[in-house]
């Protein structure tokens, strides 16, 4: 219990920052990629905060402690290299959020504010995450076969 709980609290804060930073519109977030129009660097800033916070938070858990609080291990990737993979998924993510105006961190706290096109966003995400791992197991066997 004390897991769930501690889970729930840190996405509540993370959904907070999102809120609060603005991120949950899709407008502000297309803003930013319009460089030749209405560009908004805003979004930069809240993602080097955000980095800069990560990074430091990283630094301080790694050099105190074997392990998380809750877990049993740190659950880090295994893989370093740049494969296509990495890059196709990179790419997709980018212009799924290009054309959206969302991401998976902004879309979820976005579900309160009760509009439609954040439920379809999100129906879409789930549809593609189970369509891409559908595709990857039948290659897996297929290439096995």
């Amino acid at each position: 219990m004390p897991r769930l709980f501690s889970a729930f609290l840190i996405g509540g804060l993370f959904g907070l920052g999102i809120a609060i930073s603005g991120m949950i519109n899709p407008a502000k977030v297309l803003n930013f990629f319009d460089i030749a129009g209405t560009w908004d660097p805003s979004l930069a800033f809240v993602m080097g905060g955000g980095l800069a916070v990560a990074a430091i938070g990283y630094r301080i858990v790694f050099a105190r402690s074997a392990r998380p609080v809750f877990e049993s291990g740190f659950a880090l990737p295994q893989r370093k290299e740049i494969d296509r993979e990495l890059v196709a998924g990179a790419a997709v993510f980018g212009i799924g959020w290009g054309i959206a105006g969302f991401c998976p961190g902004g879309a979820i706290p976005a579900l309160g504010l009760g509009h439609p096109e954040t439920l379809l966003f999100l129906t879409a995400m789930i549809a593609g995450i189970i369509a891409a791992r559908w595709m990857r197991t039948r290659i897996a066997r297929a290439a096995a076969a």
